[in-house]
């Protein structure tokens, strides 16, 4: 497939592109641009908006890292979004989820070996994203262990990794050479 939105020369990018592809950078402290963030450029405002909810939610969120990346791995593989896995799933690993639940969501399997938070976390997300709701015993279960900025941390992190993993899928971005593609469930 073709990807429909594929990098924007420096030569052809407006004075707003510029600026917010180099806000990005700053912000991120990298000199990379790469994946949803290119066809989000097209857009320099919400790009500007949307990758200033993703610092926080990745790098100052309630959660820690444990369970943020356990929540973008469930988010990526509803989406069924390989450039977000082939991103997030080593970063999962470096964090401390097991490899064994890594890998039984790769498959699109329940995982097994949760601990009580990761349970929590991966019912919330797993209902939300399936159903659309929360149900109050999920709801009370999440509320107990992370409390309320917990909570909307994790329905963030859950919307703002979709908003991602949409705009990959719309405009077809391709992964890295050193990605593998999600298998099909």
């Amino acid at each position: 497939m073709t990807d429909r939105m594929p990098p924007i020369p420096d030569a052809e990018l407006t004075d707003a592109q510029r600026e917010a592809k180099q806000d990005y950078k700053d912000t991120r402290k990298t000199d990379e641009f790469e994946g949803p963030f290119v066809p989000l450029l097209r857009s320099p405002e919400l790009l500007r908006h949307a990758q200033r909810v993703g610092e926080y939610l990745r790098y100052r969120s309630a959660l820690p890292p444990r369970l943020s990346e356990l929540a973008i791995l469930v988010t990526a593989r509803h989406w069924s979004q390989s450039y977000e896995w082939g991103i997030h799933a080593p970063i999962a690993a470096k964090a401390g989820v097991p490899a064994a639940v890594i890998e039984a969501i790769e498959q699109g399997d329940t995982p097994t070996d949760l601990d009580e938070e990761q349970t929590a976390l991966y019912s919330l997300c797993r209902e939300l994203l399936e159903t659309r709701q929360v149900s109050d015993p999920t709801y009370a279960r999440a509320l107990d262990r992370f409390g309320e900025q917990g909570v909307i941390d994790l329905v963030g992190i859950l919307g703002y990794y979709s908003l991602l993993a949409m705009t990959m899928s719309t405009t077809r971005t391709a992964i890295r050479d050193d990605m593998t593609p999600l298998p099909s469930i």
